[in-house]
């Protein structure tokens, strides 16, 4: 166990969007996390959704490229009352997957209920006190500049969390990795509540 905590993880946290997509890259050695970097895509600039779905593909593609890391966590789109929006919303996530699946780098999805709770401990935190509790965890200030990436570090954080929890490691001998929050994974953490 001592050999695995001296292992250095490297996560990419994603948080699509279709104005402003969000990321962050986190190194993990052990339990120390280490912001390696953060920052957000400007897609308002492009005319049409498929320009803007291009520059994510590249974007992201150049950040694991540059980063190459182990895992990509990134935000499930939550449901809004706009089916349109929805629709843009979910091919921007999608592209942002493909990039991480083209170099076979494995993907969990997140609720933003779940990144909210898993940093905050409130499930309804604002994006303020997830920056804030970012900066207590990081013990480092972060760029007001960058606010919208902060919900790409938190996403990264949230798997760190629960990809070292209990349940996770001891699924881990399995073949292919649960969506976290899903039914699955409940049914894992809270073994004694199903009958």
């Amino acid at each position: 166990m001592q050999q695995a905590d001296a292992t250095e993880k490297v996560i990419i946290g994603v948080d699509p969007g279709t104005q402003v997509m969000g990321y962050g890259v986190i190194s993990v050695k052990g339990q120390h996390i280490t912001l390696v970097q953060y920052g957000v895509i400007h897609l308002s600039k492009y005319t049409t959704h498929e320009l803007k779905l291009k520059k994510i593909f590249e974007r992201i593609s150049q950040l694991i490229d540059d980063y190459l890391p182990d895992e990509m966590a990134i935000e499930d789109p939550f449901y809004g009352k706009n089916p349109q929006s929805m629709l843009k919303l979910g091919r921007a996530q999608g592209v942002a997957m493909a990039a991480a699946l083209a170099r076979d780098i494995p993907i969990v999805e997140y609720s933003p209920k779940k990144v909210k709770q898993s940093v905050t401990g409130s499930g309804a935190a604002s994006k303020e006190q997830v920056a804030y509790m970012l900066e207590k965890i990081l013990k480092m200030e972060l760029s007001k500049e960058f606010m919208d990436a902060t919900d790409g570090i938190a996403i990264a954080i949230c798997h760190h969390y629960h990809a070292n929890s209990p349940a996770a490691i001891a699924s881990s001998s399995g073949t292919k990795k649960s969506k976290k929050g899903g039914w699955g994974a409940f049914v894992t953490e809270n073994p004694n509540r199903v009958k």
